[in-house]
């Protein structure tokens, strides 16, 4: 079981703590699961940067970055070289504590 530290760059929200998050689902379905917003246009199929983010600590324990998340990386707004695509996040087996840092989704049309 995973605990995952939500941080947000919009100031007006507070961090939030999830506990007893299992593996095997991505960061994207474990935020949504949780009614955190992440913009996530393409559906969640690693073919946009929309559910872009920050992994500040617990990269061991999720998938290795790929070459095609990569490249929709570089498309992203403000990457950093701790961006990963929420999507693309999957829990490895294991147990552990992850921080995150969503960028302001504020800064999509809509919102």
């Amino acid at each position: 079981m995973y605990t995952i530290k939500v941080n947000f760059e919009e100031k007006e929200l507070q961090p939030i703590t999830l506990t007893e998050i299992k593996s095997g689902d991505s960061l994207l379905e474990i935020l949504l699961d949780n009614n955190i917003n992440l913009h996530h246009n393409c559906g969640g199929v690693c073919a946009c940067s929309t559910c872009h983010l920050y992994i500040n600590s617990g990269t061991d324990f999720i998938e290795e970055l790929s070459d095609k998340e990569e490249d929709f990386i570089d498309r992203a707004i403000s990457p950093k070289l701790n961006s990963r695509l929420g999507c693309q996040c999957v829990l490895l087996e294991g147990n552990g504590e992850i921080e995150i840092t969503l960028p302001d989704q504020s800064q999509f049309l809509g919102e």
